[in-house]
């Protein structure tokens, strides 16, 4: 890694949104390319991010500033991806279920996926079915449904019932989690996957679309 893209990831890391957007300007204006910066420094910024909060050596304030100065830098880099025909890795979908208002951790899981090359399609808090079945059937890889209470995790299912009747099932994989969420009550309710917070969420949202 060269000193400008290691400057870079270092601030993503440490959490610094006015450095990390300093430093990718610099980058660029030195021609640095867009794919340099998200696949040497952004991305492997939020892998290490992730894996520090797996071993308990940073939480979950920490994660999410990092995760804003990423998605600041990312905003810089956004037309020189899409002008350099990058792909992003999938398209996901992700909201809070209906009923519930809570979006930090919806928040942050985004973030990270998008930290890792996924395009988000952020549908909000207090999200109805029939928008989770809509972002199905527009050509979603993944829908990713959150809820922080145990009386909203129980729409989930009817979230998944939805998707079913409308025929899109099998088009999309779905991921749920938030606090009262566990995998038992994932697989009882027919999701294809559980993540308990946002950095294993990105690890499993790479092996769903994998398989």
């Amino acid at each position: 890694m060269n000193e400008m893209l290691e400057k870079i990831y270092q601030a993503v890391i440490a959490g610094d949104m006015g450095s990390t957007q300093t430093e990718i300007k610099a980058a660029i204006d030195a021609g640095t390319t867009g794919g340099d910066i998200l696949n040497i420094a952004l991305i492997p910024a939020m892998r290490e991010v992730g894996r520090l909060f797996e071993e308990a050596e940073c939480f979950v304030p920490e994660m999410l500033v990092a995760a804003r100065a990423m998605k600041a830098g990312l905003g810089i880099i956004k037309p020189l991806l899409v002008r350099s025909g990058i792909n992003p890795v999938g398209r996901v979908a992700i909201g809070t279920v209906r009923g519930d208002l809570h979006d930090i951790g919806k928040n942050l899981v985004a973030m990270m996926l998008e930290g890792a090359g996924f395009e988000i399609v952020d549908l909000g808090t207090d999200v109805p079915p029939e928008k989770f079945v809509e972002a199905a059937q527009s050509g979603v890889d993944l829908i990713c449904i959150s809820a922080l209470l145990t009386t909203t995790m129980l729409n989930m299912e009817g979230v998944i019932r939805e998707i079913e009747t409308a025929g899109t099932r099998a088009q999309v994989k779905i991921m749920v989690g938030g606090a009262p969420v566990t995998s038992e009550f994932a697989a009882r309710i027919g999701a294809d996957g559980f993540a308990s917070d946002a950095s294993q969420a990105v690890t499993l949202a790479k092996a769903l679309l994998a398989s």
